[in-house]
């Protein structure tokens, strides 16, 4: 599989942003992708730095604008494309969720984001409901796409079950940063537990793993604090966790990363973690502690 991955910085002008991604999804191809990720939110910046009531006008329905501008480049280029957007799915009920596009156009299936973080400048739980779909691989014509979001993986369970549930890889699209008053110690902590967490993920189930970040500074609105500057550092890991490429982290990229699915099996097959695990006494992991 030939997976094209899309490192953008943003602007405030979301049409810009939007043109930007159509053209490196147009480079990306030309590159020979046949799966294009594109990171958190792609559409506008990384607006849960502030609690807003008017940001909500910011979301969309699926399907809707974003579904059908990218459907239509995704048929043109015969390309599947993994969109990550703020879905207005009722009045006052929102969702941060993840869209794959067919290559004929059509929407494959979402995934809404299960874990939704509260932290000093990203403030989602503001913003978007938890979802209620599941952790289940989205069916494509390139195989079962274990789409996850962002907070999602730092959680091995989601990873887990998405496995459990047939997924041939896993992506997870993302925006994350650093906040300028980090040592620098703690800026390097923060990214290594980040690459960590999901090439544990990797090792863990077999799979390769796809994670795209977006890059470049974006203020605080309110100047309570110093702004994000997103990490970059997008990545494709394999199965035994290998750094199969990874991205700078304060540069826009477009690449073009050729993975091998079937190596997965043969990975599973050196490393039987699904054959031993001792799923008799995992009763407790469905609790929130144990006492």
């Amino acid at each position: 599989m030939k997976i094209g991955i899309i490192q953008q910085a943003n602007t405030p002008d979301i049409k810009q942003n939007i043109n930007n991604l159509k053209d490196k999804v147009r480079e990306a191809a030309k590159q020979g992708a046949q799966l294009i990720v594109l990171q958190e939110l792609h559409n506008s910046l990384y607006f849960c730095q502030v609690e807003d009531t008017n940001i909500f006008d910011l979301a969309e329905t699926i399907p809707g604008p974003s579904t059908d501008e990218f459907g239509a480049l995704a048929k043109e280029l015969g390309v599947v494309i993994v969109l990550s957007l703020f879905e207005r799915r009722a009045p006052g009920l929102y969702h941060n969720t993840a869209v794959v596009m067919e290559k004929d156009g059509t929407i494959a299936g979402k995934y809404r984001k299960m874990h939704i973080p509260d932290d000093p400048a990203y403030y989602e739980k503001f913003y978007f409901t938890p979802g209620d779909l599941g952790f289940k691989p989205i069916e494509t014509s390139l195989g079962k796409l274990g789409v996850l979001v962002c907070w999602d993986q730092w959680y091995p369970e989601a990873a887990r079950l998405m496995a459990m549930a047939g997924a041939d890889l896993l992506i997870y699209p993302t925006a994350i940063g650093w906040e300028s008053t980090d040592s620098q110690e703690e800026k390097d902590r923060q990214l290594g537990a980040w690459v960590i967490s999901q090439r544990g993920h990797a090792v863990a189930n077999g799979l390769h793993v796809v994670s795209v970040n977006r890059t470049g500074y974006e203020p605080d609105p309110s100047g309570q604090t110093n702004g994000i500057t997103f990490w970059g550092n997008s990545f494709v890991a394999g199965p035994q966790g290998e750094i199969l490429w990874q991205a700078t982290n304060d540069k826009e990229e477009v690449r073009m990363v050729e993975i091998d699915i079937k190596r997965s099996e043969q990975v599973r097959r050196w490393w039987p973690f699904f054959r031993d695990r001792r799923i008799d006494y995992f009763g407790d992991i469905t609790k929130r502690f144990i006492d």
